[in-house]
């Protein structure tokens, strides 16, 4: 006997295509598979293990400081103060080289974590919106590297440190594994600890979260503190790959890219909910799409727009979502 249910059963797999919460969960994941068949069938040698060992390595930078920003976001925070803290960690490094690769690491990380201190504590305790107090340290934070470096573009020379940009472990190049172990990290921290639920409860709705007896105040610092440091840890990479510190153009651009990641891979600028994988998802898809577009002699500028239209769509989908 055919009954209702019956009827509509065969529908389902329909009605959730056109839902807005599929397209914000799995979204991302269908269009890197899409991308990927693509190029398998039309572009020719993309999808050979030197090309794709080539993409993984370009992007884990981005990677790296997305997962910082996902952390913020997820507070509904922003922070577009992530390029320069890279540009201020590349400017440091040849300065503080010369006592080992060890202290230079360390004064670098400081730097992104005093700059992600300063973003946090103008947030948090001076009460200014996010989008303000990351632009202060956005203008003058690269204006701080350019006047440490004096302007200049710096070769890089010690081995060690150019290890961590061209060398690999197991076959897997060491940039792309440390934005693995990171995106490892952030995953447990969001998903497991106490640390983690308190950032999502915070940007799900703050006067709730304090009024519930979070520290607010120190998460946040917190939060910021991560993403400074997180952005360092990629100028130094980023150095290390390019064998040279070049503060007047690294990490140029690299807070629009973290965003747009972390957009795309469907974490919601309203806060409240942190998706570590997607955002990993979101920044491999805008790297395989430039990469695409470059290899069948697309000008770059068609990468932007292209990357905009996806921007849009994700902005789109997820106020669809909250509005049902």
């Amino acid at each position: 006997m055919t009954t209702q249910a019956t009827l509509e059963r065969p529908a389902k797999p329909l009605a959730r295509l056109r839902d807005p919460a599929w397209y914000q969960e799995y979204g991302v994941y269908a269009a890197v598979a899409a991308l990927l068949l693509f190029n398998a069938v039309f572009t020719e040698h993309f999808m050979t293990a030197d090309n794709l060992r080539t993409q993984l390595v370009q992007v884990a930078p981005i990677v790296i400081v997305a997962l910082g920003m996902a952390l913020v976001i997820g507070t509904e925070g922003i922070d577009l103060s992530v390029g320069s803290t890279m540009a201020l960690a590349a400017a440091l490094l040849p300065l503080y080289l010369g006592y080992g690769l060890v202290p230079g690491l360390v004064v670098a990380l400081l730097a992104g974590a005093v700059v992600g201190a300063v973003n946090g504590s103008l947030v948090s305790l001076v009460g200014l919106q996010p989008i303000v107090a990351t632009l202060a340290l956005f203008v003058g934070g690269r204006g701080l590297a350019l006047v440490l470096a004096d302007g200049q573009l710096k070769q890089i020379v010690n081995p060690d440190l150019l290890a961590l940009g061209t060398g690999s472990f197991l076959g897997i190049p060491l940039v792309v594994l440390i934005a693995g172990v990171l995106a490892l990290a952030v995953a447990f921290l969001v998903q497991r600890t106490t640390f983690g639920r308190q950032i999502v409860a915070i940007g799900g709705n703050r006067p709730a979260a304090a009024l519930s007896g979070l520290p607010v105040k120190r998460v946040l610092i917190g939060v910021y503190i991560l993403c400074g440091t997180m952005a360092a840890l990629a100028g130094i990479l980023a150095t290390a790959r390019l064998t040279a510190s070049d503060p007047s153009s690294l990490g140029t651009l690299m807070e629009l890219s973290a965003i747009t990641a972390v957009v795309v891979g469907g974490t919601p600028l309203n806060g409240g909910s942190i998706r570590v994988l997607g955002t990993v998802a979101g920044a491999l898809l805008m790297q395989l799409l430039r990469a695409t577009l470059v290899k069948h002699d697309l000008p770059d500028s068609t990468a932007q727009v292209a990357q905009a239209a996806i921007i849009i769509a994700a902005v789109y989908v997820a106020r669809e979502r909250r509005s049902r």
